[in-house]
């Protein structure tokens, strides 16, 4: 095997990568940098060091798996979010930053609430869970999801993040085993997408179908949510939904349907209508 520099790994790998991805000279770097357990920055501050054989075969298998298409997060086995990074496998969805958006409105809405109580549903990673509480130390939160290997993920980043007192993980499907009945705020990033969507061809076919896609032209488990919240939130209680950037106006109508009021929709940096929020009276 050739001893080569990490000058040149990086160039020839970008050039590669660019009819795959749109952030070529990104993923080379990260990819790179995990392998030679460094951050980014020494690759460029180092562009005349030799690679060893064995970091060499690591940037070439997970170059391999870039070039198919696979996620960069499932290669690290990382991602960041909020103000940290968490674990991610192929048994989570790769946390967003649009998500960010209803931590953000989370955190707003729950400002002046002493000890809130917050249920997340399909917490995957555990990102939002873990966004709200490390922002209050004070909030005691229920995440569930109806994988095992996602809860796994989860309790594991919250051991990580020093959160796994102020975090119950439940299995449960939706509000499945849910015994609590008196939350302040019930969260959730559900299954949005069209079972026919053309990007389920794309990158994301490598992430799990059930957390991605849902019936009902991508609003069943919207409906669902929506439809039995309020018999686990206390009489002012609020619900924050995370939704495909067409579903707005499904969601209020949803929402309307079953006498929730102070409706509203929120955009998100991309000027996507992502997040829908309502409350009980």
């Amino acid at each position: 095997m050739t001893t080569i520099t990490i000058q040149r790994v990086l160039f020839n790998a970008r050039k590669e990568l660019e009819a795959i991805s749109d952030s070529a000279a990104l993923d080379v770097e990260l990819l790179l940098a995990h392998c030679l357990k460094k951050n980014r920055t020494y690759c460029h501050t180092w562009p005349e060091h030799e690679l060893t054989q064995s970091e060499q075969r690591c940037f070439e298998d997970a170059l391999k798996l870039r070039k198919d298409d696979y996620p960069v997060a499932y290669i690290l086995g990382k991602k960041s979010f909020w103000t940290f990074d968490v674990e991610v496998t192929p048994d989570v969805l790769i946390p967003r930053p649009e998500t960010e958006l209803l931590v953000e409105v989370a955190l707003e809405k729950i400002a002046d609430i002493k000890n809130p109580k917050i249920l997340d549903l399909g917490t995957g990673s555990g990102v939002i869970a873990l966004a709200l509480a490390s922002e209050r130390p004070d909030a005691s939160i229920v995440a569930c999801d109806s994988s095992k290997k996602a809860l796994e993920v989860a309790q594991r980043n919250a051991v990580t993040l020093k959160l796994d007192q102020q975090i119950e993980f439940i299995h449960s499907d939706w509000f499945e085993n849910i015994t609590d009945k008196d939350f302040d705020l019930i969260v959730s990033n559900p299954p949005y997408i069209e079972p026919n969507d053309p990007h389920l061809n794309q990158t994301i076919r490598h992430e799990p179908y059930s957390a991605l896609v849902a019936d009902d032209l991508g609003m069943r488990d919207i409906h669902h949510i929506i439809e039995y919240s309020k018999m686990f939130l206390k009489p002012i209680g609020l619900v924050i939904l995370e939704h495909g950037y067409d579903q707005h106006l499904r969601t209020q109508s949803s929402f309307t349907l079953n006498d929730f009021i102070e409706i509203e929709s929120k955009k998100d940096l991309a000027e996507n209508i992502r997040i829908t929020l309502a409350a009980t009276h």
